[in-house]
């Protein structure tokens, strides 16, 4: 019978709640699953992964000495529960708001976080590293790691598991296992089996067994060694992580504190090499609308919690994401060559609309972005046009296999690069800030960025049609800048740009979506009796050099303005500039590019505020190249 009296309200931090009796546990998930709920309806952001991981998260601090023992969530984005217990439930409601919680794990905000992580499959190899460094210290503390199955499809993993089992070291993972795609059905048998194999009993008995063993022929000892890998193989499904070198316990109820305690504490207690628990969960658990969605409410933006019902906003003009999806169908309706690559991301990447029309040319790979590079460059080499959609993010994981399966052998791979610039609540982690340096330093690339959704339909078009190079074209998260869209995409001159407005003082030359912020300076500098050229350069690479040259020759002040780190575009017009002497006359060159830190979470327009990448901050570039001050009514102007 669950008491009146609130437990989350005495749990500050796990210490609090290891003083609890276990008996008292199941009361605590609710109260922390329903707390959960309400502050996920507050913020947005992340909902299903952590429901899963509730009665999990309340057995890990109660069986470990967290933080002392180190406890690493894979991606973090299920990590809710695991910030509420440790220290920052008066924090909650401030997930993923400007000067609030991450949305994952981070290091510099409790010591509880163990490790930082946004991206996938990363907790295998930071914990062994940790476990690593413990032993050559000589210090005793357990190194839990915890990764959901869909982690697993990450090579990274495998090879992290592949050292820590050569390593024979005392790590222990939890495979969070919850769409039951690994395990058969879970109940009392398999649970008492979990606990038994995990029990120092058997593992007594199996080291006796392994010594008796040494001393017999070896042929006797191959086939004892099998036999005991085949019959434990048989009750618990373990036998791949077995090869890899890791003591496999489960499949166990991961919603059961009755089988999840006591087998955390018989691998807390172990001295043994790597462990692996299979723990079984349910994305969504305990709220019927998540439970009942088919993304588990991944994913959510503020909702009423009692209907479940989403607070959607009404959007001025499509998505980009959108606009990308329908331009690849139209392409492909009339060209059975084109495919769509996609990792883990359908419904983020806009493949699911192409997925809807063209099922067996799409594919999903799983997070696996090596792959998906490699994978579309053999399909490019075989004639075929793969589109390989990725946050811009997410590339980064697939670079070697860019630059060596792609850009080396000039394969016509077109990327689809979601998520360019900053993109707000999940903050840096995944920001799109370094595409434009790391694939415009590759020879044969031609790189595109589109600076309003009508020009993503024509650089949708202008990849279809390159069939002698590899294509990136890159295109924000979030809706469109509400301007008409081409029925069809009609593939642009490679390498020009546009002129939208004429001037003869300043030049804004944008290459992204700052070119609305360009458009409202310009309007600023008129009042001020400074008339601006705003150009769109449209491709990164190759340079429009004659667009620059032009700019140069015509004006007093000529600034870049783009979303991505230094050394992308603004660096290669600089390179044009002093190839081509045009800074010999005295010329006015600035370079407008994302800070160089990492910006914290915040919303979209918040963040460029701060990188000074909006239309006061052009206002005030443009002013201190001149050298006049911008007073108070050019900032308000802005």
């Amino acid at each position: 019978m669950t008491s009146q009296t609130p437990l989350l309200d005495t749990v500050e931090s796990p210490a609090e709640l290891r003083k609890l009796n276990e008996n008292q546990l199941p009361q605590l998930a609710d109260e922390l699953r329903t707390e959960t709920i309400n502050a996920v309806a507050v913020t947005g952001g992340h909902l299903g992964a952590g429901l899963g991981v509730v009665e999990l998260t309340v057995a890990l601090h109660y069986v470990f000495n967290t933080p002392d023992d180190r406890l690493i969530w894979d991606v973090g984005h299920q990590a809710y529960p695991h910030k509420i217990l440790t220290s920052r439930r008066d924090q909650i409601r401030t997930l993923r708001q400007g000067g609030g919680l991450s949305g994952f794990t981070k290091r510099a905000e409790s010591e509880y976080d163990s490790f930082g992580a946004a991206h996938s499959s990363t907790s295998i190899s930071a914990g062994l590293g940790m476990a690593v460094a413990r032993d050559l210290a000589g210090e005793d503390r357990s190194v839990v790691a915890v990764i959901g199955d869909g982690a697993m499809s990450a090579g990274m993993a495998y090879e992290a598991m592949n050292n820590a089992g050569a390593m024979d070291s005392r790590l222990i993972v939890i495979l969070n296992d919850n769409e039951m795609s690994i395990a058969p059905p879970v109940g009392a048998m398999s649970a008492y089996l979990a606990r038994l194999l995990s029990g120092h009993t058997y593992r007594s008995l199996r080291e006796i067994g392994k010594h008796v063993a040494a001393k017999l022929p070896k042929f006797v000892k191959t086939g004892a060694a099998r036999a005991e890998e085949y019959a434990r193989g048989m009750v618990t499904g373990g036998t791949l992580f077995e090869e890899l070198g890791f003591y496999y316990v489960g499949p166990i109820d991961g919603h059961n504190f009755d089988h999840l305690i006591p087998v955390l504490k018989n691998v807390r207690d172990s001295r043994e090499g790597p462990i692996l628990v299979h723990v079984i969960t349910k994305k969504g658990k305990g709220y019927a609308p998540a439970e009942a969605s088919a993304d588990k409410y991944h994913g959510v933006v503020k909702f009423d919690v009692a209907t479940g019902k989403q607070a959607k906003s009404q959007p001025n003009a499509p998505s980009y994401t959108r606009v990308f999806g329908d331009s690849l169908v139209k392409h492909a309706e009339n060209d059975d060559k084109v495919v769509a690559i996609t990792a883990a991301m359908p419904s983020g990447t806009g493949v699911d609309i192409f997925g809807k029309a063209f099922p067996t040319r799409t594919f999903d790979v799983g997070i696996a972005e090596q792959h998906a590079v490699t994978f579309a460059a053999g399909l490019a080499s075989e004639g075929f046009k793969p589109f390989c959609a990725i946050y811009s993010t997410f590339l980064q994981r697939g670079y070697d296999q860019v630059v060596h399966d792609v850009a080396i052998q000039n394969l016509p791979v077109r990327f689809a690069i979601d998520r360019a610039g900053l993109v707000g609540a999940d903050g840096p982690t995944h920001a799109g800030s370094f595409d434009l340096a790391y694939l415009g330093c590759l020879p044969n690339f031609v790189i595109m960025a589109a600076g309003d959704e009508a020009e993503l339909v024509h650089m949708v078009a202008t990849a279809h049609a390159l069939d002698d190079r590899p294509s990136a074209f890159r295109f924000p998260r979030g809706d469109g800048a509400g301007v008409d869209l081409p029925a069809f995409g009609v593939p642009l001159e490679i390498g020009k740009g546009r002129i939208l407005r004429e001037g003869s003082s300043v030049a804004l030359l944008s290459l992204g979506t700052r070119l609305q912020e360009c458009l409202k300076a310009a309007d600023v500098l008129k009042n001020h009796g400074l008339t601006t050229t705003v150009a769109d350069a449209r491709f990164a690479k190759p340079i429009d050099t004659d667009l620059v040259l032009r700019l140069a020759r015509q004006h007093e002040v000529l600034i870049t303005i783009e979303e991505g780190s230094i050394g992308g575009f603004g660096a290669a017009v600089l390179q044009t500039l002093t190839d081509n002497g045009a800074t010999d006359r005295g010329l006015k060159v600035r370079c407008m590019v994302l800070p160089d830190t990492f910006i914290d979470h915040d919303t979209p327009a918040a963040m460029y505020a701060k990188a000074g990448l909006d239309a006061k901050g052009i206002v005030v570039k443009v002013f201190e190249a001149l050298g006049r001050n911008a007073d108070k009514s050019v900032v308000q102007l802005a």
